[in-house]
């Protein structure tokens, strides 16, 4: 017996930020009812499961809790006629946005007009970091830590240690506390800690967890449960062991990127998201792509604002399908630079989401002068006031493209005052990674 069809005006799987915000925008601006899929059992997505306050800042101007920043958003995206369905999970893709989904009611197949890929990023778990020892129990992800802790409402250990020192590093400090475990070194390769100097200074003060910069943990030490982790000093190869019952991984972040590259979609190399342009298309008609599968990874607030950015984008394709568009340039960037988002210009198209190209440095730069080059030539430079800061995404104001010529050549970002010393944490994790 054939699973029954579905044809809805445009699909949405994942319903995190990105997604529902893009549902909201579809029915509240253009009248159009999505359908969104998700795999867990509630809408909603990581700030489900991130019980701090922070969220919703530049989306929804306001200042509230992962879970309540959840609720709004899914109660958001019901009032305007969306259709979500949780437990369902697509099982398949292909390029013709056909979807094979397996939901508790039994399987579905959904043929949408148009689809749009929102399912974020996760970290890389152990194993992907190419890290030797023992194999006990206690080692997490951040994700998997707040998963049980809020959630499922369980206990972890009572001393943890926290691998790498960005936003969501402090955001597992948190849940740590809340757990009653508490963190007893913060470690990242960095020079310095990722993360901004507000959640630096009062993570060292008020939690009062050490960070001991330009280190690495090269050992995990415990035959059933953890018992300790050796630490090395990466300029002084000087190593020591750190007695503790948990450890988290956190950050290194990669797309959930598994749909998309099954259907043959193009995925760029460097993010390892789909490659797509500033109106989030990806090279397979009708299929858009937003949030953190492009930019692993952004604050929830940033790939909501993407949800919303991509909706007018797909109800002009509704309204009009076409694909084609203006010559479309290779933007690509040079180190200390990792990655670029978008990866595709259309001189004369809309500019990107908050009219921003979004960067990932390798490198502290604290007063960087980026430069755009095309055909091996410099067509413009800015100094910008903000740093360039590994641990958390670059924003660069789009109108620096505004010099980039239609008939020329791929264009190539750069920072102009990086040292360039090649140094490149955490580049050993993407061995052996699809």
């Amino acid at each position: 017996m054939s699973s029954p069809i579905l044809t809805p005006d445009v699909a949405i799987v994942g319903a995190g930020p990105a997604g529902l915000a893009a549902a909201t925008a579809l029915g509240d601006k253009h009248g159009i009812s999505a359908l969104v899929l998700d795999r867990e059992q509630t809408a909603g997505g990581i700030p489900r499961h991130c019980d701090h306050p922070g969220y919703g800042i530049r989306d929804l101007h306001t200042f509230i809790s992962g879970p309540n920043y959840a609720k709004r958003l899914t109660e958001a995206a019901v009032r305007a006629g969306a259709d979500i369905r949780t437990s369902a999970t697509v099982t398949a893709m292909s390029a013709d946005r056909t979807l094979q989904v397996t939901t508790p009611a039994g399987l579905l197949t959904i043929a949408p007009k148009a689809l749009v890929l929102a399912t974020g990023a996760r970290e890389r778990a152990r194993p992907a970091r190419l890290i030797p020892g023992d194999r006990p129990q206690g080692v997490y992800t951040t994700g998997q830590l707040q998963n049980i802790v809020h959630l499922q409402h369980k206990k972890v250990g009572k001393h943890a240690v926290i691998v790498g020192a960005e936003l969501v590093s402090w955001s597992a400090a948190m849940t740590l506390r809340h757990a009653g475990c508490r963190p007893v070194l913060m470690t990242t390769e960095y020079p310095s800690p990722e993360s901004y100097a507000a959640f630096n200074i009062p993570g060292t003060t008020l939690l009062r967890v050490p960070v001991r910069t330009r280190t690495r943990i090269v050992g995990i030490t415990g035959k059933h449960h953890l018992e300790s982790v050796e630490v090395e000093n990466i300029d002084t190869g000087a190593r020591d062991h750190i007695a503790c019952d948990t450890l988290i991984f956190s950050g290194d972040w990669i797309p959930d990127h598994e749909l998309p590259r099954a259907a043959g979609i193009t995925l760029d190399p460097a993010t390892l998201g789909p490659l797509v342009d500033t109106a989030l298309r990806t090279d397979a008609p009708g299929v858009f792509a937003a949030g953190n599968m492009l930019h692993p990874v952004d604050t929830a607030d940033i790939a909501a604002l993407d949800g919303t950015h991509v909706a007018d984008r797909v109800a002009d394709y509704l309204a009009t399908p076409s694909w084609a568009s203006p010559q479309q340039l290779r933007i690509t960037c040079e180190a200390p630079l990792r990655w670029v988002a978008p990866g595709l210009m259309a001189p004369g198209e809309p500019a990107p989401p908050r009219q921003r190209l979004l960067l990932w440095t390798d490198e502290l730069v604290r007063r960087p002068r980026v430069a755009i080059h095309q055909d091996g030539h410099l067509v413009a430079s800015k100094t910008l006031p903000w740093p360039a800061s590994p641990g958390r995404v670059f924003r660069v104001p789009w109108s620096i493209m505004d010099r980039v010529r239609p008939d020329g050549g791929d264009v190539s970002v750069s920072i102009d005052n990086a040292r360039a010393t090649g140094f490149v944490p955490g580049r050993r994790a993407l061995i052996g990674v699809g």
